[in-house]
């Protein structure tokens, strides 16, 4: 069940912009290894709203992608609900996802803070063959010595998503989105307690 905090004008003000269905639509976005599908669940479960992992939805077995139509489709699918939080930056699925959000968190981290974190939670997923979308699940030679590591990845995009995003939240079709950037974890924890 979906649980709707707007009960009074003073708590409306506190919190989030939301659309006119008076419910939650957060996008959570950034580097990878910032952390944004672990922001989504703890906004998810705080608020009570559905978490929607856009990897679950793009990566199919053998690390595959999606068909754009079937991608797309699933996307505009788990959006349909009333109140949600996302985590991801797939741009294939952007005015979806942008378009249906009334919030927007951009956890714009350093690379050193996104590069930590990553080389932690790669070593975790290796060793432990923790099992992610769809049976995959990530090897050292994939993250560590190949042209598709997420570390490679992560210096390219990093620096893009930092030239681009601002320009985007320019666009007419976003200027709706309530954007909160965040440059530090303590700057994203200290909102996080607030909600």
């Amino acid at each position: 069940m979906v649980k709707n905090l707007w009960n009074s004008d003073a708590v409306r003000e506190r919190f989030l912009l939301v659309n006119d269905t008076g419910q939650f639509r957060i996008a959570v976005i950034g580097p990878t290894g910032s952390g944004k599908t672990t922001l989504s669940r703890q906004i998810g479960k705080k608020l009570e709203i559905t978490p929607v992992d856009l990897d679950a939805l793009h990566w199919e077995a053998g690390w595959k992608p999606a068909p754009l139509e079937i991608f797309r489709s699933e996307v505009n699918q788990a959006l349909s609900a009333p109140a949600w939080v996302t985590s991801g930056n797939y741009s294939k699925v952007r005015d979806l996802v942008w378009s249906k959000a009334n919030t927007l968190v951009w956890l714009d981290y350093s690379l050193a803070v996104c590069g930590w974190r990553l080389f932690k939670r790669t070593l975790q997923r290796v060793f432990t063959q923790e099992k992610l979308w769809n049976g995959n699940h990530e090897s050292f030679r994939g993250q560590f010595l190949s042209k598709d590591s997420l570390f490679l990845w992560l210096v390219q995009s990093q620096p893009r998503q930092r030239r681009e995003y601002p320009n985007l939240f320019q666009q007419p079709e976003y200027k709706h989105l309530e954007i909160h950037r965040f440059e530090s974890p303590k700057e994203t924890q200290n909102w996080l307690d607030r909600l």
